[in-house]
């Protein structure tokens, strides 16, 4: 009798949430029954609600079951839930959930469907058909495809990745010294992913870590380059352990290394951890530190797509703009180009937490509003009451209240409301938040943060926390104001990089559109 396949995710969030557990209990109880069962880790589908959420192989499809804890897993076996049984967890065809179905998944495509290690899963469904296509193309028709397509960086400033492609392909290399790794171009993945409310960088990793190093292999084609860094933060080593084992795996079967697929180029791919510092996600601060050094901002110009990685033209994007590659040359720059809506093309993976009642990751072709994504997608506060503030973009994110939520998911749209989207993170508050206390806190994180290289960030976020704890005290409460915005111009026009000149974003949007929080209180401002 052949072996059923039952899914259960090594996802973080399912790790944290008792998978391993669970996991372990369907084997034993597998082989306790003489049930034929072979467990996949796969990835999470992005529906933390559900987590562990455990999925059968039938003749049906995918049948989900969840969320799944230990004491569940003999009822399971009794529901007979291998052949699609009935069960109070059981949920239906995985792909049948309204969650799910109406999503547009592009980069996310895989994940949670394939084993995230097994390479010879991810070519069954469709893996590295983009670099093989690639792989017959001239640097430039690559990069002028990536144009075409619109594609931005999905790290937060949404620069058009071609441009920057472009720039590096056409940069000379510069004269160097032993020992700084010589005249070569390089591409550097930025999967420092350090916003508040974001994890699809980490939740792509972990579940389909080879569509990061395809895009990567396919960005080192397009510029010249032959090595290449993956920069991670310290907090996931899950997703360390998945990238390790995945480019072993792209080196044992000649998608890395020498003589690329017999292709005659070569490009080499190693992972680094850096050691938790916010600026790190800000891309001359990291190259800082990937060359050894203490990760500070670096003056620009010059830009890194001219002198970057030891002085040397570099690719500097992010998880998700590197993910969205493969399918841009797989499918062509018009297939990407008819998702989306104005100048930003293509689909962003949105990332709901906070107080939400489904949270999750939800990838949407550009053009959803706010309250789409808050209300049919979350489904609402998990407490029950109003969403009363959003924040989007991370810590560095404007609050946005109700009347904006209306606004489309677009960067220009954002703009214009004083917004940004950033990497996609969706923080939701409900009416009980208190809106100064959220501007102090953005304040005290930017000057815990602070990389102290310019003096608006360094000294203005620290007087900033004092002037905000002023306010909240009742202290002279018209001037402190006046002195705040003040201050808050100085370190939006000022500061060296976006750590400073972003910070303003939070404080002013919850003073401009929640004025009443700031009025006085109690006179601990903690």
């Amino acid at each position: 009798m052949n072996a059923i396949k039952v899914y259960v995710p090594r996802d973080a969030t399912a790790l944290a949430l008792g998978a391993e557990s669970v996991a372990r209990a369907i084997a034993q109880q597998a082989q306790a029954r003489g049930a034929p069962v072979q467990l996949v880790r796969n990835g999470s589908r992005g529906m933390f609600w559900l987590e562990p959420l455990v999925e059968v192989a039938t003749d049906n499809g995918r049948l989900g079951y969840g969320p799944v804890c230990v004491t569940d897993v003999p009822s399971l076996f009794e529901a007979d839930f291998l052949h699609g049984g009935a069960h109070r967890l059981a949920l239906g065809r995985t792909e049948e959930i309204a969650y799910l179905k109406r999503q547009e998944r592009l980069c996310f495509a895989r994940v949670g469907v394939t084993d995230p290690l097994d390479l010879d899963d991810y070519l069954a469904h469709g893996g590295y058909r983009g670099l093989q296509r690639a792989l017959d193309m001239k640097p430039a028709e690559i990069v002028q495809t990536v144009t075409d397509s619109g594609l931005r960086g999905r790290g937060g400033a949404a620069f058009p990745a071609g441009i920057k492609w472009k720039t590096v392909l056409e940069a000379p290399l510069s004269p160097t010294g032993p020992g700084r790794g010589g005249a070569r171009k390089y591409i550097v993945c930025n999967a420092d992913e350090g916003d508040s409310g974001t994890f699809s960088d980490r939740m792509l990793m972990e579940g389909d870590p080879f569509l990061l190093i395809e895009g990567m292999t396919i960005a080192a084609l397009a510029v010249g380059a032959d090595q290449g860094y993956i920069y991670l933060r310290s907090e996931y080593p899950h997703a360390w352990r998945a990238l390790n084992r995945a480019i072993a795996t792209a080196y044992e079967r000649h998608y890395l290394g020498a003589n690329l697929l017999g292709s005659g180029k070569r490009f080499d791919l190693e992972a680094r951890l850096g050691a938790g510092a916010y600026i790190c996600g800000e891309e001359t601060s990291l190259l800082e530190s990937l060359e050894g050094k203490r990760g500070q901002i670096r003056y620009k110009p010059p830009l890194p797509a001219v002198k970057g990685l030891f002085g040397q033209p570099t690719v500097v994007n992010n998880v998700i703009t590197f993910a969205s590659v493969p399918v841009i040359l797989e499918r062509g720059a018009k297939f990407y180009q008819d998702y989306g809506m104005g100048r930003s093309r293509g689909t962003l993976p949105l990332q709901l937490a906070g107080n939400i009642r489904h949270g999750g990751l939800v990838e949407k072709a550009f053009g959803l509003s706010l309250r789409e994504l808050i209300y049919d997608y979350g489904g609402g506060t998990a407490s029950g009451r109003p969403v009363r503030a959003v924040q989007v973009g991370g810590p560095l994110g404007a609050y946005l209240p109700e009347a904006q939520f209306d606004t489309p998911l677009d960067y220009e749209a954002f703009a214009k409301i004083g917004a940004m989207l950033g990497h996609g993170g969706v923080v939701v508050f409900d009416d009980t938040v208190d809106m100064a206390a959220q501007a102090r806190f953005a304040m005290e994180f930017c000057a815990v943060e602070s990389c102290g290289k310019c003096t608006p960030c360094r000294i203005g976020s620290v007087r900033g926390v004092e002037v905000l704890d002023r306010i909240r005290a009742g202290v002279d409460r018209e001037r402190n104001l006046a002195l705040l915005r003040d201050l808050c111009e100085t370190m939006t026009h000022a500061s060296l990089c976006a750590m400073g000149g972003l910070t303003p974003n939070p404080v002013l949007s919850a003073l401009n559109h929640f004025p009443e929080d700031f009025a006085a209180r109690r006179a601990s401002a903690a």
